[in-house]
């Protein structure tokens, strides 16, 4: 029999059936987790009127309106209506990204609590992830291209400002200076973080975080975290802005920043502006659920943890 004859030879998805059966374990066991801490699972519509204007997400366009980027603004009005601890596993759309780590369609686990900060956030992530490694593999480590990463509580933790100082070529400040911070953070120190046990990079610049609340000792810098596994940034986390005034004024400026590079312009979502003044301090996190399965499968491509790619459709 030819192999180009069996599934295996035939199709990509029996190739890689045990990474998909393992995705599927991984996500019964986080909403295990959240269930038994008593977060709401919520579902919030895909396809909304306005996204929050980012200048580094590009959303998808559909007969008018567009496909979620994230949940955040639908979740966060949900916070605003009372409910006080929330979750979502839900597919979001955004343009222009495709690689080893990118889909234009990908899977995101979102959620937000009342009360907490960015540090609390912290906490949780790590509690999490330690307990999905637990549950999956019965240790508390991983195991990932070849390196073992260490999972066992506290995590490292290191500020934005140090993170340059330690990897950079340059210091923070000259390179938001030189409109090179994107570049010295993908090229030169992204690639050192969480090589042996898992890092949260906080404490980004003010203009990084356009839906973040700024600390009040320090406002050039924002409540923001991501975590960092063997080089592979997971999630995007922050104490939430809840000034409707001041976050309007964010939109504003990120849709001239998005004129200027001659990106397309995305109306505002007053219906969330409006629900933010109701909203009470609180934590939100967006975590790709997609890199933290090629983690669990110790495989360095997100194609091989799913089931159909772009160029299979």
């Amino acid at each position: 029999m030819k192999n180009s004859d069996t599934p295996a030879g035939r199709f990509r998805q029996a190739r890689i059936k045990d990474h998909l059966v393992l995705r599927s374990r991984l996500i019964q066991t986080i909403r295990n987790f959240f269930s038994v801490q008593d977060f709401l699972e919520v579902e919030t519509p895909l396809r909304i009127p306005a996204p929050a204007p980012e200048i580094h997400i590009d959303a998808q366009g559909s007969d008018g309106w567009f496909l979620q980027a994230s949940p955040e603004l639908c979740m966060k009005r949900l916070l605003a209506a009372s409910y006080p601890r929330i979750y979502q596993i839900c597919r979001c759309f955004r343009r222009k990204e495709r690689g080893e780590r990118h889909l234009p369609e990908f899977t995101l686990l979102e959620w937000y609590a009342a009360g907490w900060n960015y540090r609390d956030m912290m906490a949780h992530c790590e509690e999490m992830i330690g307990f999905a490694a637990r549950e999956l593999t019965g240790i508390s480590a991983l195991n990932f291209q070849g390196r073992r990463i260490d999972l066992e509580s506290p995590w490292d933790r290191i500020s934005v400002s140090e993170a340059f100082e330690r990897f950079g070529s340059i210091s923070m400040e000259s390179a938001l200076a030189g409109d090179r911070f994107d570049e010295i953070m993908g090229l030169e120190i992204e690639p050192c973080l969480g090589l042996e046990k898992p890092v949260f990079l906080y404490d980004y610049p003010a203009r990084c975080g356009a839906l973040a609340r700024l600390k009040p000792e320090n406002p050039d810098l924002s409540e923001r975290f991501e975590l960092y596994i063997s080089g592979i940034e997971l999630c995007n986390a922050f104490s939430e802005l809840i000034d409707p005034i001041e976050q309007r004024r964010r939109f504003e400026n990120e849709r001239r920043l998005r004129a200027r590079m001659g990106k397309d312009d995305y109306p505002l979502s007053e219906k969330f502006l409006d629900a933010l003044k109701f909203m009470p301090p609180a934590a939100g996190n967006a975590l790709g659920l997609d890199r933290l399965a090629m983690l669990f499968a110790d495989v360095p491509d997100i194609d091989s943890v799913t089931a159909f790619t772009p160029e299979e459709l």
